[in-house]
C-alpha cells in the first residue's frame, strides 16, 4: 500500500490500541488516522479468539456512506492476507443484501448510525459481542445530530469493549460523550485544529455575481490538476457542475439528493480521474480521501471554523501540497475573523482587478491578481460596472453567503469564537447525509431548522 513508515498518529495510537486501552485520537484531516485503528483491530482480531460465533466483533460507526465505504475499503486493503471479513451498513440502498451478509457472521461492520438501528432492532444484526468499538469523525456525527442514535448503539453494545475515537476537530461539546464513552483513554492530539501546513490558504473578496467568472480563472490556473468545489446547497451544487460542464470541464455533482449508485459512480469517476472537478455539499467535507486534489475552492463560505477546516483537508493530503481558495462576500467577514481566530493565523486576500489584457484572459496568482476579459479596473468585490448587482448567473450568484457576525435566521455567529450553531437539520432523511454543518445535536438531539419550525426528522 505504500507504507514505509508510520504516520505520527499511528506511531502515537497503534501501542496504545495494541495494549487494549481506550484511545483518542486527534489529528488533522489526511494524517492516516484510518490505518491508526485499523491495523491494530485487524491484530487484535486475528491473535483473540472469537466470543461467539454470532454478531460482529469490531463495530466502525462512521457519519457518512462515502466515508463508510472509503473505511471499508482500507480495511480490506489491510486485511488482505488475513482471513478477516469486513462488511458496510447504510442507508439508501437496499437492506437485503446486507442482510444477508451479516447472516454470515462478518468480523467487522463499518456502518452509519441510522440503518445499524434499523437491522438492529429488527433482529438482523447483534452487537453484543463487540469487542472494539470506533467512532470515526465524531465531531461530525454529532454536528449533524446523530447522538441520540449514538447513544442507542452504544446501550446495544456489552460493557466490556474496547473504544476508539478518532476526529479531526474537537469541539468542548464532544468532552461530554468522551467522558461517559472512554475508560483512562490515551489521548493523541496532533494539531488537530489547524489544518495540514501543505496546504496555502487564499481569500478572494468578490461579489456574489462574478463567482463564477473568478472560478472559471481558477480553474485556468497552471497548478490546477482536480479540484473539489464546496456548496452549501444541493440545487445549487448539480447547476453549478452543469454550467461548469458546459463550460469544458470534466465536472459531476455529489449531493445528497442523488442515489447511493449515483454517488457511488460520481466518487469512483472523480477518484479515478474520469472528472477533474467535483462540486459538493458538505456530505464530501470529512473523511473523504482522494488522492491529488491540487484545489479545494470554497464557492460558499463554509458555515463554521470546523467546516473550513474539513473541507480544505482533501487537498494537501499525504504530506502533499495544495491549495484552499474560500470566495469571500462582504456579508462573511465575520466569519472570516472567526477562523482566523480559531486558527491563530491571517488568511492572506488576493486582490482581484479588472484588467484589459488583448482580449485574452490571464491568471497571475504570483502578483496576486487576475486579469479579465472586460470591464473598468475595480475589486470584483464591487458591484458591477454599473452600479448595480447585476442579474445573478446561472441561479447560483446572489445566494449562500454566510453572515457569521450578525444574526440570521435566529442564530448568531462569530460572537464567542466557538463557530458553532444551531442552524439547519440535515435534509436527505436517514442515510447519514446533510448538505450543511451547522452544530445540530450537541444537547442530546435536539435541533432547529433555519428559520424556526416545522416538523423535526431523524438523520440517520
Amino acid at each position: 500500500m505504500g507504507f514505509t513508515e508510520p504516520r505520527p498518529i499511528q506511531a502515537k495510537g497503534i501501542p496504545a490500541v495494541l495494549k487494549g486501552r481506550d484511545v483518542l485520537g486527534l489529528a488533522a484531516t489526511g494524517t492516516g488516522k484510518t490505518a491508526a485503528f485499523a491495523l491494530p483491530m485487524l491484530e487484535h482480531l486475528i491473535a483473540q479468539k472469537p466470543r461467539s460465533n454470532s454478531g460482529p466483533r469490531a463495530l466502525v460507526v462512521a457519519p457518512t456512506r462515502e466515508l463508510a465505504l472509503q473505511i471499508h475499503a482500507e480495511i480490506e486493503l489491510l486485511a488482505k492476507y488475513t482471513n478477516v471479513r469486513a462488511m458496510t451498513v447504510f442507508g439508501g440502498v437496499g437492506a437485503g443484501p446486507q442482510i444477508r451478509v451479516l447472516r454470515k457472521h462478518p468480523d467487522i461492520v463499518v456502518a452509519c448510525p441510522g440503518r445499524l438501528l434499523d437491522l438492529a432492532n429488527g433482529r438482523n444484526v447483534r452487537l453484543d459481542n463487540v469487542e472494539m468499538l470506533v467512532l470515526d469523525e465524531a465531531d461530525h456525527m454529532l454536528d449533524m445530530g446523530f447522538l441520540p442514535d449514538v447513544r442507542r448503539i452504544i446501550k446495544l453494545l456489552p460493557r466490556r469493549r474496547q473504544n476508539l475515537l478518532f476526529s479531526a476537530t474537537m469541539p468542548r461539546e464532544i468532552l461530554k460523550l468522551t467522558d461517559g464513552l472512554l475508560q483512562n483513554p490515551h489521548t493523541v492530539e496532533l494539531g488537530h485544529s489547524k489544518p495540514a501546513e501543505t496546504i496555502e490558504h487564499s481569500l478572494y473578496p468578490v461579489d456574489q455575481t462574478r463567482k463564477f467568472t473568478l472560478l472559471k480563472h481558477l480553474l485556468a490556473d497552471d497548478g490546477f490538476h482536480s479540484a473539489i468545489i464546496f456548496l452549501r446547497t444541493k440545487h445549487r451544487a448539480k447547476r453549478l457542475a452543469r454550467d461548469l460542464e458546459k463550460a469544458g470541464h470534466r465536472a459531476i455533482a455529489l449531493q445528497g439528493n442523488m442515489s447511493q449508485g449515483a454517488r457511488q459512480k460520481a466518487m469512483e469517476g472523480f477518484r479515478m480521474g474520469r472528472y477533474d472537478v467535483l462540486v459538493a455539499t458538505d456530505i464530501a467535507a470529512r473523511g473523504i480521501d482522494v488522492a491529488n486534489v491540487s484545489h479545494v475552492i470554497n464557492f460558499d463560505f463554509p458555515g463554521t471554523p470546523d467546516a473550513y477546516t474539513h473541507r480544505i483537508g482533501r487537498t494537501g493530503r499525504s504530506e502533499q501540497s495544495g491549495q484552499a481558495c474560500t470566495f469571500m462576500t462582504r456579508d462573511d467577514m465575520g466569519a472570516v475573523k472567526a477562523i482566523e481566530r480559531k486558527l491563530k493565523m491571517t488568511i492572506p486576500r488576493i486582490k482581484i482587478r479588472d484588467m484589459m489584457s488583448g482580449g485574452r484572459e490571464t491568471a497571475a496568482r504570483g502578483r496576486r491578481q487576475i486579469a479579465l476579459s472586460r470591464g473598468p479596473a475595480q475589486e470584483l468585490f464591487e458591484p458591477t460596472p454599473n452600479g448595480r448587482r447585476g442579474k445573478p448567473a446561472s441561479g447560483y450568484a446572489g445566494r449562500g453567503s454566510s453572515s457569521f457576525g450578525k444574526k440570521q435566521s435566529g442564530v448568531r455567529f462569530g460572537g464567542s469564537g466557538s463557530g458553532h450553531s444551531s442552524g439547519s437539520r440535515p435534509s436527505s432523511g436517514r442515510n447519514g447525509d446533510s448538505s450543511t454543518s451547522f452544530g445540530a445535536g450537541l444537547d442530546g438531539g435536539s435541533s432547529r431548522r433555519r428559520g424556526g419550525g416545522g416538523r423535526r426528522r431523524r438523520s440517520r
